[in-house]
């Protein structure tokens, strides 16, 4: 490499708006989806976290009314049929189907405990579908956005041979800077993928925990209910 090449390379600028402003349309669109991707992926994982700190914290003061031995009548009706929390609003339906489940007279009507335990199960399958939504989008972004990447490289490269057959010019200052914006695409694609992928796996351990945790509430409280059917 002779001093005036060496020289042009490196007045030539390689931020990454410069980067960007040298792409082609079609390398510009796939910067801008990833990036896009990238904002959206952080969106999620950020929502998420503070949806399940507040689930913790709920399910954790709502444990401590349960079982505080306060009489499950009166919590209910503290609470109201629709409360906030989750694990609250699992309570609430089976207890809004134990009262449906008395005939004027005051007697249970056959097979209360399978229509609690329904309402309750239809209860979690609600807050499981509330609690994991957006994740399959994470999921999506984590296995999309690499080869999304790889596909503005690939036409980046394609780019910069095209212009090295057109200027019959090898040097590195017609060579570096097409390539430098090719591989931009890739390590895009890759900062959205890379924590995408991780923090799916992450929160789906989280919210798998904090569902197991409405799961056994139901079984106890399932088990509570049969003692009074049997007495």
């Amino acid at each position: 490499m002779d001093a005036t090449t060496l020289a042009v390379a490196q007045e030539i600028d390689f931020s990454f708006w410069a980067l960007f402003a040298r792409a082609t349309f079609v390398v510009k669109i796939v910067m801008i989806l990833l990036i896009a991707a990238s904002v959206w992926a952080w969106s999620i994982i950020i929502q998420k976290y503070i949806v399940y700190r507040k689930a913790k914290r709920e399910s954790a003061a709502f444990d401590d009314a349960f079982w505080s031995g306060e009489p499950l009548d009166e919590l209910f009706d503290n609470l109201g049929p629709d409360p906030e929390g989750r694990q609250e609003r699992i309570f609430a339906a089976a207890m809004t189907e134990w009262r449906r489940s008395h005939d004027a007279e005051g007697h249970l009507i056959p097979n209360a405990q399978a229509r609690i335990e329904r309402s309750m199960n239809v209860a979690i399958t609600r807050e499981a579908d509330d609690l994991q939504g957006q994740l399959g989008y994470l999921a999506t972004i984590g296995s999309v956005t690499p080869f999304v990447g790889l596909f503005g490289t690939v036409v980046g490269i394609m780019n910069s041979f095209i212009e090295i057959a057109e200027q019959q010019n090898t040097s590195l200052a017609v060579v570096a800077p097409g390539i430098a914006e090719a591989l931009l695409a890739t390590a895009l694609g890759l900062l959205a993928a890379i924590p995408a992928v991780v923090f799916y796996n992450q929160l789906s351990t989280i919210s798998d925990k904090i569902l197991g945790g409405y799961e056994a509430f139901a079984d106890e409280f399932s088990t509570i209910l049969s003692r009074q059917l049997d007495s």
